[in-house]
């Protein structure tokens, strides 16, 4: 019993190893739920169906939150509440580029959940890695969140400036590296990474990925540009790894099962990504704003971050109304 204790409530990051395996149990749980009995078998995700699992993906992760809030305080609960509203709304921008890269390798619909579940996993290990690391700096040198706070303030202001420009797929590196180094294939094979195929000088099977494969990198790859940005923001808002790590989880999860809604009418939000730089800009001010006012409370950042996002999300929806009634208003995919 005493063995069982020592194990349930060693410390891990910070927190008993306990609250670490119920989160991991929750994660482990709707993966399994969402692979093994919602997407047994490929299909096109419909409008509805994107929208109920996007809604209890949150509720799960609000729930959390507020489990975190009772556990461990007023603050640490406005905290996690913080950090997955920054990043859900920073994600945006992700769930555009993976329309994009889900376009240029044409795709279909059916299969492409699948990417994005295979998706999830590479980002449960990446995130864990970066904040781990970033964690471990924070702790041994903590003039580093200055650094972060500069960072984010560059990052917000050349946002602003950059709000229009689009990724190019085509040149992106980490393709060109596959490309150069694997057999690949250019037709779709179903719902699999890699079939056998017969290799072009030798005629002897050999496996060559697919599109799906190459989808998938190129997103995971997105994905770790995305959380240069947003990893830093978050270590801004609190330093316990415990909040920054489940709280960026949650949110990358309710936003890829809202993907089917948001990918066709994601351009509708086009001045969020100007609320999404003042953000930035606020969440990197902070720590230097604290040196002349003391602590910001988290009140005040949870404030003003949930008005700046609201203020764009309506602003971008009142801005592209005559856009939207021009093309039938579209609610999402069929």
């Amino acid at each position: 019993m005493e063995l069982l204790d020592q194990i349930l409530f060693a410390d891990v990051l910070g927190k008993p190893s306990w609250a670490w395996a119920l989160f991991l149990s929750i994660v482990v749980a709707i993966l399994v739920f969402d692979l093994g009995i919602f997407h047994r078998k490929a299909h096109v995700i419909s409008f509805r169906e994107s929208m109920l699992q996007s809604t209890v993906f949150v509720s799960i992760a609000l729930a959390f939150g507020a489990w975190v809030w009772w556990s461990y305080g007023v603050e640490s609960g406005m905290d996690f509440l913080t950090a997955y509203l920054v990043e859900y709304t920073l994600s945006l921008d992700n769930i555009f580029v993976i329309a994009l890269v889900f376009s240029y390798f044409a795709i279909p619909r059916q299969y492409q959940h699948r990417v994005l579940f295979w998706g999830i996993l590479g980002v449960i290990f990446l995130r864990a890695l970066m904040i781990s690391l970033g964690s471990a700096i924070v702790t041994e040198f903590h003039w580093v969140l200055y650094i972060f706070g500069a960072f984010l303030i560059f990052t917000g202001i050349k946002m602003l400036w950059l709000v229009d420009q689009k990724p190019d797929i085509a040149n992106n590196p980490i393709l060109r590296i596959l490309k150069s180094r694997i057999r690949v294939t250019d037709e779709i094979h179903g719902d699999r990474f890699f079939v056998p195929l017969p290799d072009k000088k030798t005629g002897r099977l050999k496996a060559h990925a697919t599109p799906l494969f190459l989808a998938l990198c190129v997103i995971e790859f997105a994905d770790v540009v995305f959380a240069v940005d947003s990893v830093p923001a978050v270590f801004l808002i609190t330093t316990d790894p415990f909040i920054v790590y489940t709280s960026n989880i949650f949110a990358i999860m309710g936003l890829r099962a809202l993907f089917f809604t948001l990918a066709a009418v994601i351009e509708r939000f086009h001045y969020l990504k100007y609320a999404l730089a003042i953000v930035l800009v606020f969440i990197g001010a902070k720590i230097f704003v604290a040196q002349f006012t003391g602590k910001i409370p988290s009140q005040i950042s949870l404030g003003v971050t949930v008005a700046l996002i609201a203020g764009g999300i309506v602003y971008s929806m009142y801005k592209t109304r005559k856009q939207a009634r021009a093309a039938g208003a579209p609610a999402g995919p069929p």
